[in-house]
């Protein structure tokens, strides 16, 4: 086994593992918490309105 075998592997190792992240990106199921974290910023900006008082 010489460094291009390992160099091989380490390439194949990592398109998978970018592979199941967009898997796990995309699924269905998690789209639900990905909606609600995405509306966080949105969210703290409407609580700190509400919390100041009027001029």
């Amino acid at each position: 086994m010489d460094i291009n075998d390992l160099r091989s592997a380490v390439t194949v190792i990592s398109l998978l593992t970018f592979l199941g992240i967009v898997a796990w990106a995309w699924s269905r199921r998690n789209q639900s918490r990905f909606d609600e974290a995405a509306m966080l910023p949105f969210r703290d900006e409407a609580a700190q309105d509400s919390t100041r008082e009027p001029s």
